[in-house]
């Protein structure tokens, strides 16, 4: 036993604080638009007091009302279906209203509630949206994939015929990487893979493309040891590129007629993609007229960037515009943002986004010759995204980051002329600004919040103006289980050079003269920041809030390295990724943060992190056992030498065998010192499970005591599992840095699959 036992009621705390119970306590905090009318009105559903409702917002107007009388379409669906029907929790996620009625499938029907009366009737449905399918702007066709080959639709059913036929395992149409399909995740909610990486042409009528072209791929093998049916193991053998593989998985770009039947074949070299389809990252688009289509592409090293522009008739591919550099060359600040990356006036221009001056700013290119017209932007700050280019007015919209004083990492939405004059904040509240453009692009819809914050969601005009007030958030009930609003710290970093950003949450009925365990929640790759600076915490940071209510003192920090804010500050990363993002300036931050708050106990802190934040947390393990005495790894990536070769050599360099040996956890497994869990999915095709196996044989090989679970049919998200693998992580730390013992009969039941949340995911 390691002292006494918790009060079971910090573990029901903890479990209400998880993200899929966010809804139960917080209200009105998220809206997301589903437009009609080309975006002159939309409709979205949101959690309140009452349960959740669906609220209609008519912008020209100015209104916001509930879309229909939810008590009376209850009792109407009732009285039809013979089924009970609750009006906080009507059966049906999505709506079709028009302006007599209203539409929705429930009860595996499809019906139509009139308004005036609230008869509802079962009715013959519209054609379903289909998952595996991407459906052309005009809405005549759908285009879907059939073994290894595409196929195409006509959604009223009369026609059905192959767009390619030469498709193999090989070389196959429209998908991604293996390691990148989600094959795992998606069986167990009984989709067979990804949709089509697929772009459409405006018109409806060319679709743009790839073959996924992985011959010579090497393989790695992941055993499926306990199979649904009860029957024999099974060995999976997606194909899986390492750093310095000579082959990784290429696009071949295509675009298909899908009216005339032809395919042209893009006469250029195929695109490196060692993490993802060029279209599903948004790196390929069509030009405004549907005469090309661009596409990005980069070297191995990441230091050379090129914008081609793909014939839509010819397949001749000529080269743009293109940059090189010391390190990355990027079109975003961040992996997984749209590449801030524009073409206009007929293809002569070329709005580009470049780190060149250390920020990260647009500049207006002349096509080919590559001449530089304009810088559009500058200052210390940088741009984050392109929300909006009206080309007719020569105005780019967007939102930066650096403006805000006190938070280098909140969002402004701003604009500014493209001959680089007229730059002007449209939001200037000193808050953080997540926006959603409607597709008409006359207004955004603008979540407006800080970390300590709760959102206000509204509609505003391209100048910034409110039009219609949506949402304020409520998070009383959050309060009531006694969450408090993390501190928001900056302290110095390490080298003393540069101010460093994080959150602190405080334990749960929290007393000053007490003394607290911390625990660290890092995220180790330069990919993303830890950090959010809204109100919307991420994923880690709903972990950050349940730990605090297990008792402990949690901190996340944005280390030098990670993304964000400028160059200079995301470089420290590069070569450099042993440090995981700056591990040495959390324990900097861990330093002077102790230094004014007594209460934090030093010399009782953890860590813990999944996936980059995994291999982060046995680092600090490993190379600060002075200050890290517990630690909780989840599906860690605790070897670059055996994962996807853009994690290492877009980030730390080229391929070296001894370089990459020290980034190696396993390689220096004899330092561990402190208590440590690892955990793997058995079937995680993302980081196979084979790294950490790697390292706790290392471990074993130097005596060392540690836990090891494997979860036999787990992902690398641990879906279907989440529950399990989160008990364990609680009552590791619980019993090895609070020296409780957990409440004993306590057990967190499985999470509810969340389709919202997935579509999110593939988004």
């Amino acid at each position: 036993m390691h002292g006494t036992q918790l009060d079971v009621r910090a573990y029901q705390t903890a479990e209400r604080l998880l993200r899929h119970h966010r809804k139960e306590l917080v209200f009105g905090d998220r809206v997301t638009p589903r437009w009609l009318e080309n975006g002159a009105r939309f409709w979205y559903s949101v959690s309140t007091s009452r349960g959740k409702r669906f609220v209609l917002v008519d912008v020209k107007a100015g209104t916001r009302q509930e879309a229909f009388d939810h008590e009376r379409l209850a009792r109407a669906l009732a009285e039809a279906s013979g089924q009970s029907v609750d009006a906080a929790a009507l059966p049906f996620p999505s709506i079709q209203p028009d302006a007599e009625a209203v539409e929705f499938d429930a009860f595996g029907e499809h019906w139509r509630c009139r308004l005036a009366d609230y008869t509802c009737e079962r009715t013959e449905a519209r054609a379903p949206g289909n998952p595996l399918e991407v459906v052309s702007p005009d809405g005549r066709y759908a285009v879907y994939r059939a073994g290894h080959d595409l196929r195409a639709r006509t959604l009223d059913g009369a026609r059905d015929w192959a767009l390619t036929s030469d498709g193999t395992e090989d070389r196959d149409y429209a998908a991604n990487p293996d390691y990148l399909m989600y094959s795992t995740l998606l069986g167990k909610i009984g989709l067979p893979h990804l949709p089509p990486a697929v772009a459409w042409s405006p018109d409806g009528r060319r679709l743009l493309t790839h073959l996924t072209d992985q011959r010579g791929v090497r393989r790695t093998h992941l055993l499926r040891a306990a199979p649904a049916d009860g029957g024999e193991p099974a060995l999976l053998s997606p194909r899986y590129a390492v750093a310095g593989d000579e082959h990784i998985p290429r696009a071949e770009f295509v675009v298909i007629d899908v009216e005339a039947g032809t395919v042209t074949r893009a006469q250029g070299e195929p695109v490196d993609m060692s993490t993802m389809s060029p279209i599903f990252q948004k790196w390929a688009w069509w030009a405004t007229d549907g005469s090309a289509a661009y596409y990005l592409s980069r070297s191995r090293d990441a230091r050379t960037l090129t914008l081609h522009r793909l014939d839509a008739a010819s397949g001749e591919v000529s080269v743009v515009l293109t940059e090189s550099g010391r390190t990355r060359v990027e079109p975003a600040q961040q992996q997984l943002q749209p590449p801030a990356v524009r073409v206009l006036a007929g293809g002569k221009e070329v709005l580009w986004y470049s780190q060149r001056d250390g920020q990260g700013h647009l500049y207006l290119h002349a096509a080919h010759s590559g001449e530089l017209i304009v810088p559009v932007t500058s200052g210390t700050w940088s741009v984050q995204e392109i929300l909006h280019l009206d080309e007719a007015e020569r105005v780019v919209y967007f939102t930066v980051a650096g403006l805000v004083k006190e938070d280098p990492y909140r969002r402004t939405v701003c604009v500014a002329n493209l001959d680089g004059s007229g730059f002007v904040r449209l939001t200037d509240d000193g808050l953080d600004h997540v926006v959603t453009l409607a597709p008409n692009a006359e207004y955004f819809v603008d979540s407006a919040s800080t970390t300590g914050t709760a959102p206000v969601t509204t509609v505003r005009d391209r100048a910034g103006k409110v039009l219609v007030e949506l949402e304020q958030a409520d998070i009383s009930l959050l309060r009531e289980t006694g969450w408090q609003a993390p501190e928001r710290f900056k302290v110095r970093s390490a080298d003393g050079t540069t101010d460093i950003h994080g959150l602190l949450y405080l334990p749960h009925g929290f007393d000053p003269a007490g003394r607290y365990p911390v625990v660290d929640t890092p995220y180790g790759l330069p990919t993303a920041p830890r950090v959010s600076p809204s109100f919307d915490p991420g994923h880690y940071g709903y972990d950050a809030e349940a730990l605090a209510a297990l008792g402990f003192v949690v901190i996340a920090v944005d280390g030098k390295g990670s993304p964000g804010r400028d160059k200079a500050f995301h470089d420290a990363s590069y070569g450099n990724l042993g440090d995981a993002c700056g591990l040495a300036d959390h324990v900097a931050a861990l330093r002077e943060l102790g230094a004014t708050r007594p209460w934090m106990d030093l010399d009782r802190v953890g860590v813990t992190g999944m996936s980059s934040g995994g291999y982060a947390a046995v680092r600090a393990l490993l190379k600060y056992p002075d200050v890290f005495k517990v630690g909780v790894a989840e599906s860690g990536m605790h070897d670059f030498r055996y994962l996807e070769p853009v994690l290492g050599e877009a980030y730390q360099g080229p391929f070296d065998a001894a370089t990459y040996a020290q980034l190696s956890n396993a390689e220096h497994a004899d330092r561990l010192q402190g208590r440590l869990l690892l955990v793997h999915g058995g079937l995680d095709d993302r980081v196979p499970p084979q790294v950490t196996l790697r390292l706790a044989e290392r471990l074993i090989a130097h005596g060392k005591d540690f836990d090891l679970l494997l979860v036999p049919d787990a992902d690398h998200i641990y879906f279907g599992y989440e529950h399990y693998v989160t008990q364990r992580r609680w009552d590791f730390l619980v019993r090895n840095l609070l020296g409780a013992e957990p409440p004993a009969d306590f057990r967190l039941p499985p999470v509810p699959v969340d389709m919202e949340a997935l579509a999110d995911l593939f988004a």
